[in-house]
């Protein structure tokens, strides 16, 4: 007796079958689209607490999934616009700076109360082009920066520009062009990459003042038709908030147009910027808006880091573990970067429209370079508190998107204590675990560790969170914010 042949689907049957099962998916995630999260029970409900549930050593101990999550999710899918977005950064901080961090700050089953609760996650690419057209998979902070601020991949150390010279709007000059309100928040320079990618386009990173430009970007000076250094950009493109460091370059004296022969804060101060240099003027801040802009600069450089540490040796993970301490160069006045961020929220939230905000913890990356495990430790510690005002503040504006991320990963990895490396390590003494953990910088033998080519870890929460999930480029956030906030592309 013969066996039956196995009946099988045709192609068409089949694809009418994928479409049935994928209209039945968005059917079901649709009900609960248009509910934006608007109460801090609601939002709360929809935060991750992923604790384990016990000893880590005992049958289901370490596990992190509390609850099934599914309903968790459900509620958080909100394809309404945004009225405000904050975008989170880490400089230089991928999943290995986030577990370093983890590890010493709560512990290995732990989990940090801003950066590992938000309900979507997902990773995207941070590779750059180069002038001739050819990937380069290892970016650096300008041309990563340059990604998400404008949509479009730029060449390491350019700003706000392609590889063909462009120039490229921003996120920041959309919102602005739409009316509402912005701010740039970092702990470093404000002329740096990160914050400089909102309002900067210039082919140079490093130029920062008029003859820096004439410089390393004589075609872009304001004397040979340029759009000028990047605090004179600053100064003429600005965010209604700006806060961070690089005091000193306001020093720098304009070598050309309306404002020749003036420094450029005497320039600031006649185009009607409020500067503060520390904690105590800042909170004196009542209003911001393009007409009453306010620029901080609470460092002459960067922002002093708050915690330090012995740097990185040969051999370092083999020597008795140490534990990190508060920095003492972190002087009374100098603003902590949830401090700056609470601050910034507070005056940017009555604007009628929204706003949009950019939050930056720069020296993780920073501290990398430096091999640093403390310091860096230390600003993921920052970097962690700044997200937790911001979904304090989304508690009780549910219509706020919030996304966190970094702009490139780095050198830092976790490695085994009694491992030969030839890079520079460093034991830790971990407070919670009271164990040993070895860290590791092996990308350069000079003075500066180098990025790496990895992906990054990504996370939101709020109106569009959702499309922050699975792979992504960077050149998504560009997008996924423009179209949340329902931004126009309007040209001056």
């Amino acid at each position: 007796m013969q066996t039956p042949a196995k009946k099988i689907l045709p192609i068409m049957t089949t694809k009418k079958l994928t479409t049935m099962i994928m209209t039945a998916m968005l059917v079901s995630l649709s009900a609960c689209s248009h509910q934006p999260v608007s109460t801090s029970a609601s939002l709360q409900s929809t935060l991750i607490t992923p604790q384990a549930k016990g000893q880590p050593d005992a049958f289901g101990g370490a596990r992190r999934l509390n609850q099934e999550h599914s309903a968790i999710l459900k509620a958080s899918i909100d394809d309404a616009h945004a009225k405000n977005v904050i975008l989170f950064i880490g400089d230089g901080t991928s999943d290995s700076e986030i577990t370093i961090a983890r590890n010493y700050l709560v512990g290995a089953s732990g989990y940090l109360k801003g950066i590992d609760v938000l309900p979507f996650t997902g990773s995207y690419t941070t590779y750059s082009i180069d002038r001739d057209g050819k990937v380069n998979y290892v970016t650096d902070s300008a041309a990563s920066a340059s990604a998400w601020a404008t949509g479009t991949k730029a060449y390491n150390g350019a700003l706000g520009l392609d590889r063909h010279g462009k120039v490229h709007q921003s996120l920041l000059e959309l919102a602005k062009a739409n009316g509402l309100a912005t701010g740039n928040v970092t702990t470093t320079e404000i002329q740096d990459a990160t914050p400089a990618s909102l309002y900067a386009h210039i082919s140079a990173r490093k130029c920062y003042t008029p003859a820096k430009t004439a410089e390393l970007c004589p075609t872009e000076t304001v004397q040979n038709g340029g759009l000028g250094s990047i605090t004179e950009q600053l100064l003429k493109n600005h965010a209604d908030i700006t806060l961070g460091g690089g005091a000193q370059y306001f020093a720098a004296t304009a070598t050309a147009g309306q404002y020749q022969g003036q420094t450029l804060l005497q320039q600031a101060k006649a185009r009607g910027f409020r500067m503060v240099n520390n904690l105590n003027q800042l909170q004196a801040i009542d209003a911001v808006s393009q007409q009453q802009p306010v620029i901080g600069v609470f460092a002459q450089g960067n922002l002093p880091v708050i915690w330090s540490g012995p740097k990185s040796t040969l051999g370092g993970n083999q020597k008795p573990a140490v534990s990190c301490q508060e920095n003492p160069e972190f002087v009374a006045g100098t603003p902590l970067l949830k401090e700056m961020t609470a601050k910034a929220l507070s005056l940017l939230s009555s604007h009628p429209k929204g706003f949009f905000l950019q939050v930056e913890s720069g020296s993780i990356d920073k501290q990398n370079h430096k091999a640093n495990a403390c310091g860096q430790i230390g600003e993921t510690k920052q970097l962690d508190e700044a997200i937790q005002v911001g979904l304090e503040f989304a508690k009780q504006h549910g219509d706020t998107l919030i996304i966190v991320t970094g702009d490139h990963a780095h050198t830092s990895q976790i490695i085994p204590i009694k491992a030969n490396s030839p890079g520079l390590t460093v034991a830790l003494k971990t407070p919670i675990d009271q164990s040993v953990m070895a860290v590791n910088y092996a990308t350069e033998t000079g003075d500066s560790q180098a990025h790496t080519g990895v992906q990054v870890r990504t996370a939101a929460i709020g109106p569009r969170a959702a499309n922050i999930n699975g792979l992504l480029d960077q050149t998504d956030i560009f997008f996924i914010i423009r179209d949340a906030l329902n931004l126009e592309s309007i040209q001056k």
